[in-house]
């Protein structure tokens, strides 16, 4: 049984609750007042076991902790006081209280106490202790002093845009390279910064890209303060061996052939997964199709949302959990490519790059004022230029979804870039292309 919800919770099925995971047979006797009682707790991947202890006013707990699961875990009251950091087997014995109010412990580790790891203290005939508000992540509201996006805003002085140019695939068969995962504060609206979960400093992460039968040999190094992971959609090895969650200071390497093309995604995989990509941590690696002809550009629009937490902190689980985004962008910033135009010159030939990252919403890619005449979705070409000069509108994906569309602009002037679902274009899912020598408007929009 432990096993399997090892494996659930490193799948990052974050539904589990604490009252998912083993419960005891029989809740714990309240002891008598101003007395000390001992209990055993086990700390497993995504609840605690108990989940609850009921105790009279007055008493204090001596708690024996192991963490029986396959992450490392803590467990505090109120997210204070309790144990140490504990690894996968390791175990510590803490005494906690005495107790006057009802009150809860949890595991401190982001994300986990908002998956379910957490313990209610119950003090029978006491009022409940104020905690930062509710903690199983089910059909909650989110509570709490969160970030708010100024959409009319204009970035600072100093703001660079995420380069969206794509460079052609490296001549080698190998490639060989380092991707860093931290826990950095960074800018993803004007004036709104949060603590994002990256590799190798940016959100999202590096693009990557080859042909079909190159080798990837990726050394994943963890500089974080809390595990992570690595998941190339674009591999084909065991979850298990590769995509294993590493601790703070450890490293791994992760190899992989690309067997098929397309423009997959990458990710952090570590429970709850939703947390980690809602974060920030993920990014794009294209395998080239067989005899992708040449074009005058190409450029990478990785979607994604943003579910914003307190100023420099990481974004809100509940919030992800509800899909209760803030909003949604193209390549990690609020309405960037509005700020800083996409400049091609009339005629040129486009192809745009498209991923969703989600974690949870669609996309439907759509650039006003043009026609795509070459889509290319999950591996499969659905339309190219030919004798019955078909035309197509928009790209849909939904998360995890990639592929490219081909275009031209015919005359010179402004061309926005967006999300057809309108309510997401008009929370940062919106750009320009310029083509040709034209003013850029104040405030241009759509």
């Amino acid at each position: 049984m432990k096993a399997f919800w090892t494996i659930v919770a490193g799948l990052a099925l974050v539904t589990a609750c604490a009252d998912d995971g083993p419960q005891l047979a029989s809740p714990i006797d309240p002891p008598d007042a101003g007395s000390t009682i001992t209990v055993d707790v086990e700390l497993g991947d995504l609840w605690v076991r108990p989940a609850s202890i009921d105790v009279e006013p007055g008493t204090a707990i001596t708690m024996n902790v192991t963490n029986t699961g396959a992450m490392t875990h803590d467990l505090k009251v109120n997210g204070t006081d309790g144990t140490e950091m504990l690894d996968p087997g390791e175990s510590e014995t803490i005494t906690v209280g005495p107790f006057s109010a009802t009150t809860e412990a949890w595991c401190t580790v982001p994300g986990h106490r908002e998956a379910g790891m957490s313990m209610d203290i119950v003090v029978t005939g006491a009022a409940t202790e104020t905690t930062d508000g509710g903690h199983d992540g089910h059909g909650e509201v989110a509570t709490g002093d969160f970030a708010e996006i100024d959409f009319n805003a204009a970035p600072g002085e100093g703001w660079q845009p995420f380069d969206p140019a794509l460079q052609p695939a490296a001549g080698g068969t190998e490639h060989e390279l380092t991707l860093v995962a931290d826990e950095i504060v960074m800018e993803v609206a004007p004036g709104v910064t949060q603590e994002m979960w990256v590799f190798n400093g940016t959100y999202p992460g590096p693009i990557l890209r080859g042909k079909v039968g190159d080798i990837f040999t990726i050394t994943l190094v963890n500089d974080g303060e809390i595990g992570h992971s690595i998941d190339f959609h674009s591999s084909k090895v065991a979850w298990n061996d590769e995509m294993r969650t590493i601790a703070p200071g450890e490293s791994l390497v992760y190899q992989f052939e690309a067997k098929h093309a397309g423009m997959f995604m990458y990710h952090c995989g570590t429970s709850p997964a939703i947390h980690h990509i809602g974060n920030g941590m993920f990014g794009a690696i294209i395998i080239d199709p067989p005899d992708l002809p040449d074009v005058d550009h190409e450029f990478v629009f990785v979607q994604s949302e943003i579910y914003t937490g307190p100023m420099d902190g990481p974004g809100d689980l509940t919030k992800m959990l509800d899909d209760a985004w803030d909003a949604v962008v193209f390549n990690g910033y609020v309405n960037q490519y509005l700020h800083a135009p996409i400049r091609v010159e009339t005629g040129e030939r486009v192809r745009a790059w498209v991923l969703d990252a989600g974690p949870s919403e669609n996309s439907s890619f759509h650039i006003v004022g043009t026609i795509f005449d070459t889509v290319y979705k999950e591996g499969v070409l659905l339309l190219e230029p030919d004798e019955t000069r078909g035309g197509a509108q928009a790209l849909d994906l939904q998360p995890a979804q990639g592929g490219y569309v081909e275009f031209t602009f015919d005359e010179d002037g402004l061309y926005p870039i967006v999300t057809h679902k309108f309510s997401n274009a008009s929370k940062g899912a919106l750009g320009l292309f310029q083509a040709g020598d034209v003013e850029v408007p104040a405030g241009a929009g759509h």
